[in-house]
């Protein structure tokens, strides 16, 4: 089987020993599990530098996934076509056998069974070789997908690790005094 990506169209992060998307993702994820906790607090200090760096890495990847992506929709639609020239050239083909078997009946009818074999045999074939290409990107953008939602979850987790709980304060009122506001505490009074 050939190479699904021709050379140069690899990205970066499948050179060897760079790093790809998903590893930068999972740096970034241990940075913010392994940071210090703020004293009283649901909050970490993070590096900042350090996360940003992170960020912008998998920032700069993204667009080379969306790339791949757009490469193997466009080699499907190659893949596609090609396989509906042959089908087109395997159906000529056995239209021409056909009329040259004419010339008598029981090779005339042995010529139609025949061509009719072949313009199924190819129709299936185009169909079979649909679906698998199909079924090979379905599962590329699937991974994709996963990808891209871990991101998601990763980001919406350091969101929430960096916000701070701010709760209204609990204001009870009385049906007698709910004319004259909130009770206030006079340390004066005993």
């Amino acid at each position: 089987m050939t190479d699904p990506f021709p050379p140069g169209a690899l990205p970066t992060g499948h050179i060897a020993g760079a790093r790809d998307f998903g590893e930068v993702l999972a740096e970034l994820r241990e940075l913010v599990e392994t940071a210090r906790m703020m004293p009283m607090s649901a909050s970490v200090l993070v590096n900042r530098d350090e996360a940003l760096s992170l960020i912008e890495d998998a920032l700069e990847m993204l667009p080379e996934e969306l790339r791949r992506a757009r490469w193997l929709l466009k080699e499907r639609d190659e893949f596609l076509a090609e396989a509906r020239r042959d089908a087109d050239d395997l159906i000529e083909s056995a239209k021409v056998q056909a009329t040259r078997m004419v010339e008598r009946t029981e090779i005339a009818r042995e010529a139609r069974r025949t061509a009719q074999q072949v313009v199924t045999d190819a129709e299936a074939d185009a169909r079979r070789l649909r679906h698998e290409a199909e079924d090979y990107i379905d599962a590329r953008l699937a991974a994709f997908q996963a990808v891209l939602g871990r991101t998601l979850e990763s980001v919406q987790r350091g969101r929430e690790t960096l916000q701070v709980d701010l709760t209204p304060l609990d204001l009870e009122t009385d049906d007698d005094e709910s004319d004259a506001g909130p009770e206030i505490f006079d340390q004066d009074e005993r």
